[in-house]
């Protein structure tokens, strides 16, 4: 899945291990997104999990730091008034272009299209144009990020949800099942 997909980013900027990821609904909360849109983007492969896949009913798909990084991008491109087929877009050519430093990347858009701005002076440019609407600074999605994800629950990939969060009523249901 991640393979071939493809990383947005494939600098280590992370600041988390890599097989370190967060439940769906972890994902949807540090997002801001809803857990209908955060399935739909994974099954059409705008953004798909790169700890761990979905693997049939009853597993949990991990979403990386990163991953969670590109859905509230993805979020406030939609909020802006962006189509999902410009965003598409959009996620596609920086994965394809890749990026050193990414704090220092602010996405523009004027609603129809969004550009790359990688300095002041192209945000400037695209700003004396008349076509930047609105930015988005990425280290500061970046700092967001961070801080919603220091309070919100993450697992190892190698767990077994199962076996994990045998607390969880139905998790117990479904080992005593497989006991059984």
């Amino acid at each position: 899945m991640a393979d071939e997909q493809g990383l947005l980013f494939t600098d280590d900027v992370s600041p988390l291990p890599s097989d370190l990821g967060y439940r769906g609904p972890t994902a949807c909360n540090a997002a801001g997104i809803t857990y209908r849109q955060l399935d739909y983007w994974a099954r059409t492969g705008l953004v798909e999990p790169t700890v761990r896949g979905a693997k049939g009913s009853g597993s949990q798909r991990l979403y990386s730091f990163r991953d969670i990084l590109v859905l509230k991008i993805i979020k406030r491109l939609l909020d802006a008034g962006v189509s999902l087929q410009q965003i598409r877009t959009a996620v596609q050519h920086l994965r394809q272009r890749g990026t050193e430093d990414l704090t220092r990347v602010t996405l523009m858009s004027d609603g129809a299209t969004v550009y790359e701005c990688t300095s002041n002076d192209e945000v400037i440019d695209l700003l004396q144009g008349g076509q930047g609407v609105f930015g988005i600074a990425i280290g500061g999605v970046w700092r967001e990020i961070e801080g919603s994800l220091a309070e919100l629950p993450s697992e190892r990939a190698e767990e077994e949800p199962a076996q994990a969060h045998a607390s969880d009523e139905l998790a117990a249901r479904r080992a005593a099942r497989k006991i059984g």
